[in-house]
């Protein structure tokens, strides 16, 4: 690895590398690497050759990996499936599984270019208009994904469908176990909660193509418009319960007042300003365009409290050692405090109910 290579790349053998199996690569010179700062888990950076051609390269964080967590192979699927349905998703170009190349497998896909809502200051610019439209955008672009048919795409093999609730109880409560970094009040209360309140809920769910993290800032907006031209980080996609991702995009979601929501570093407070929907806009938005029936979207909306808590205390652990890069590194990071504050709204949603305690 060069003194000049960014963490986590090695720019010489990529560029042989990209030359010999992407077309177009200029190799005549060396590549420009940008970190993506607004990554958590994988890591993304904006490549661009001698000519100005830009691609984004993903691969997994540089510490503490969860097992069957940051599947470069399985993202790179997911994208090119949802390609050939024309999901609005950037285009899949290759999949690398040569460690040796930058140290870990990757995948590149072409860079998408247009406007992220990243953050408050951001969304204050838009009208109450663009901000209605949004909203109404990001539910629908939900709500079609949920609607892809999987052999279509083909990934009807992505996942098995029966009894998905289930085992992300038992999965993320074994992550919690792996990624701990102290013990916390309330969380085994919440996980051993959803393993009754689970174990109750049918196996046998409708089930779609979930992305297993969709918020705003995991859309890119066109440039001029309204319009969603590409949802990004499919890394925990899988055939599983479509209300499992309308609960967590509801997580993220955030509106004036909101108390416990605000103390997730994620999204804070990008669609608490005029003109953006309402959480129960935006489940009745979902509810009138699938049809899905949501009478267990409490327990969903618990359960995505437990697994963005986990996710947050794995980004902790790894700024605790010093290998995390993008938008929750070093030492301002407040991801040891959103696990605190996911485990109080999961256990909050147990006692209110899924949009009281969100809004509260």
């Amino acid at each position: 690895m060069s003194p000049t290579d960014p963490a986590g790349l090695k720019l010489d053998p990529l560029l042989q590398w990209m030359s010999s199996n992407i077309s177009g690569v200029d190799a005549s010179a060396g590549l420009q690497a940008t970190l993506l700062a607004g990554g958590r888990s994988n890591i993304s950076y904006k490549l661009t050759d001698s000519s100005g051609s830009s691609w984004v390269l993903r691969r997994p964080p540089l510490g503490h990996i969860m097992p069957s967590a940051h599947d470069m192979g399985r993202e790179f699927r997911v994208l090119s499936g949802l390609n050939s349905v024309s999901f609005p998703t950037p285009k899949a170009q290759s999949f690398c599984a040569d460690e040796e190349i930058i140290g870990s497998k990757f995948m590149l896909m072409d860079f998408v270019d247009g406007r992220v809502i990243e953050s408050a200051e951001t969304a204050k610019k838009l009208s109450d208009v663009q901000a209605s439209e949004i909203s109404q955008n990001l539910v629908d672009t939900l709500a079609n994904l949920h609607c892809v048919d999987p052999v279509a795409a083909g990934l009807d093999q992505l996942g098995r469908p029966e009894g998905y609730l289930q085992r992300q109880v038992k999965r993320w409560g074994e992550q919690w176990q792996l990624t701990k970094t102290r013990e916390l009040t309330g969380i085994d209360e919440l996980h051993n909660w959803l393993e009754g309140a689970i174990s109750k809920l049918p196996t046998n769910l409708p089930s779609a193509i979930v992305h297993g993290d969709y918020r705003i800032d995991n859309v890119i907006l066109d440039a001029n418009a309204s319009e969603i031209i590409a949802v990004l980080d499919w890394e925990m996609s899988t055939l599983g319960d479509p209300i499992s991702d309308l609960a967590i995009s509801l997580v993220y979601w955030s509106q004036a007042g909101d108390t416990l929501r605000n103390q997730i570093p994620v999204a804070q407070e990008v669609t608490s300003g005029p003109g953006f929907w309402t959480r129960e806009q935006v489940v009745q938005r979902y509810v009138s365009k699938t049809g899905y029936d949501i009478s267990h979207l409490d327990e969903c909306v618990a359960l995505a409290c437990f697994k963005l808590a986990v996710i947050m205390e794995s980004i902790h652990h790894r700024n605790l050692s010093g290998q995390q890069l993008g938008a929750a590194s070093g030492s301002q990071s407040t991801m040891g405090q959103a696990t605190v504050a996911l485990t109080k709204l999961g256990l909050a949603v147990i006692s209110m109910g899924a949009i009281e305690a969100l809004n509260s």
